[in-house]
């Protein structure tokens, strides 16, 4: 009888999880392996992929339901503040693609005459919301603006799912600044903007605007927009992928101050984004995408590495940029202490060679000519003359 139980049990547990990933489709990571788990491992694969899965469901849940209608009050024409005259919005604001853009040069130099700290703190907030305001109306009638005590996110999210990704920013952002330390800085009272664009087309529209964005404009899910009003930008149509792409963009702009080399920016957003949101399969193996690096740079491909052009290749140099700057920061960070004295005296001007030197000890050409079996050579080093690729 036990034993009829159990199997009882056993079998109606596998059925549900099957049916759970078979229903999930497209929006379950490798459907296959999960369902021959499921009925490998006795109870263990079958309560894994429940547990596992329960991020894709929701999500589904949020793509399949009808978009919010919010209705909001009309988007302001000015921006007051205490001890100052309002901000002439309207005056400074134009259309760029569709979008509203600000000119927020005048805008900083308006929030500079506030005196008062924590009023131009306040202010800087109003402004941000003001201008997210007329980019809802710019939108359509689905996007709305969802406020947290951290967050300020336009889209066209179901308000139980903004709310958690309003939340999600919150704990993110604690999570980044453990991670990184003294090297991260969100500034106090300021909210970190979101914008979650409906589809492919919307979203590259917008960032097309920014021109080559800092690092992820090649194929990308996100980007962190450091100009103006920082805000980094999602994509909707793949909801299952926006919290690493919060915690990757949220790495940026808790570094932003920096001004760091770009190799050694994207290195720490993509570790960070993995240690809090974890790492997925890619779809190379450790050794295929080591072989692949070996092929692939030499001592010109490794120039437009340390200037950051190989980052916007529309190539395997794309994905190979992005893991050779997270090997080299994995490594250089093992000795965080130094590493961090590097970081804050990196430059973008010759990609941290000197500071790699003084605080490294470390020839950054030698070092990645070796990583990948080259002999050292000076075309390896920042800054040497390189021909076309």
């Amino acid at each position: 009888m036990t034993f009829t139980l159990i199997l009882a049990a056993w079998l109606a547990l596998n059925v549900l999880a099957t049916r759970r990933v078979l229903a999930l489709g497209e929006h379950c990571h490798m459907p296959r392996m999960r369902i021959a788990m499921v009925w490998i491992v006795p109870f263990i694969g079958a309560g894994m992929t429940l547990v596992d899965t329960l991020p894709d469901v929701r999500w589904m849940r949020a793509e399949a339901a009808e978009p919010p209608v919010h209705v909001q009050e009309p988007a302001p024409d000015e921006v007051p503040a205490m001890g100052v005259e309002a901000f002439p919005l309207l005056r400074h604001m134009q259309a760029v693609n569709g979008y509203p853009t600000v000119d927020w040069r005048a805008a900083e130099a308006w929030l500079t005459s506030i005196a008062d700290g924590a009023g131009r703190v306040a202010a800087r907030v109003d402004l941000h919301r003001a201008w997210l305001e007329h980019l809802c109306d710019a939108l359509g009638e689905h996007a709305w603006l969802h406020e947290s005590d951290d967050a300020l996110i336009v889209s066209s999210l179901e308000t139980p799912v903004a709310a958690a990704m309003g939340r999600y920013v919150a704990s993110t952002r604690k999570r980044v600044a453990q991670t990184l330390g003294a090297l991260a800085q969100f500034p106090d009272g300021v909210k970190s903007v979101v914008l979650v664009l409906d589809d492919e087309e919307s979203y590259y529209h917008y960032i097309s605007m920014f021109g080559p964005a800092e690092g992820e404009q090649a194929f990308s899910g996100g980007v962190f927009v450091d100009a103006g009003c920082p805000h980094f930008v999602v994509r909707r149509d793949d909801l299952s992928a926006i919290e690493p792409t919060i915690a990757h963009e949220l790495t940026h702009s808790a570094l932003s101050h920096l001004r760091l080399p770009l190799w050694v920016d994207e290195g720490l957003a993509v570790n960070t984004e993995h240690r809090i949101a974890g790492a997925h399969r890619g779809q190379f193996t450790a050794r295929e995408l080591h072989d692949k690096h070996v092929a692939f740079w030499d001592g010109e491909r490794i120039q437009q590495f340390w200037t950051g052009a190989s980052f916007r290749r529309p190539d395997d140099g794309n994905l190979l940029s992005y893991d050779l700057a997270r090997i080299m920061v994995a490594q250089m960070g093992r000795a965080w202490p130094a590493f961090e004295r590097f970081a804050r005296a990196a430059r973008r001007v010759d990609a941290g060679a000197d500071a790699a030197r003084e605080h490294l000890d470390l020839d950054l050409g030698a070092y990645v000519s070796l990583l990948f079996g080259h002999e050292p050579s000076a075309a390896w080093t920042p800054g040497a003359p390189a021909g076309p690729a």
